[in-house]
């Protein structure tokens, strides 16, 4: 049966003016050979929550990397570091985050056992002995943003009443708090402490 070509597109072709892109000719498929890379590559869209914490689009991304030729493709470890911004998640003051996630990624040669066997979205793909990192890079970066990023470690937050930082607050702050099942009774209270007393029109005995 011959294979249909809609099922098995060829991938498209890279940009080799791409910083993200990586030609690995050098390594000439031969298993054990491996070359350093350290270059820096800007990020194509922002990276994370806008307002949270993300990585701006534009941001240079520090990449530390290791490319290895191995018996099924190119196998690329390292670390890539950014700096990403927001704000902090208890008091909202802006923060800076200094991001660095690891790498580990086998890019499949084509007509490997690797590449037959796994889809795309499972391993990458070298085309014309070339490999993107962008993807790679992306998805690990995105991991390594905190959840919830703070200005320190021991941020006290906000003041939950009056939403000022407690970092500046006096010692001992506070709010008096009423019992609401005493709320009523001082509201009429203050209603009534308001009103003029009537006087009286009755005749004196």
């Amino acid at each position: 049966m011959s294979e249909n070509p809609a099922q098995n597109p060829r991938p498209a072709q890279l940009d080799d003016r791409s910083p993200w892109v990586v030609d690995t000719r050098e390594l000439g498929r031969r298993a054990g050979l491996s070359r350093e890379l350290r270059r820096s590559a800007p990020v194509p869209v922002s990276l994370g929550v806008p307002g949270v914490l993300e990585i701006r689009e534009g941001e240079p991304v520090e990449l530390d990397l290791m490319l290895e030729s191995v018996v099924e493709g190119v196998l690329v470890t390292g670390t890539a570091a950014a700096v990403a911004t927001g704000e902090c998640s208890r008091c909202l003051d802006p923060v800076t985050e200094n991001v660095e996630a690891d790498l580990t990624e086998l890019f499949a040669y084509p007509g490997s056992a690797t590449e037959e066997t796994t889809d795309e979205d499972e391993i990458p793909r070298l085309v014309d002995d070339r490999i993107d990192l962008e993807p790679t890079v992306r998805d690990a970066v995105v991991l390594a943003l905190p959840l919830a990023p703070l200005c320190r470690e021991d941020c006290p937050g906000l003041c939950i009443e009056c939403g000022v930082k407690w970092a500046d607050l006096e010692p001992g702050h506070g709010h008096e708090k009423i019992d609401p099942r005493w709320a009523a009774l001082v509201e009429r209270f203050d209603e009534n402490a308001g009103e003029k007393p009537a006087h009286g029109s009755g005749e004196q005995a």
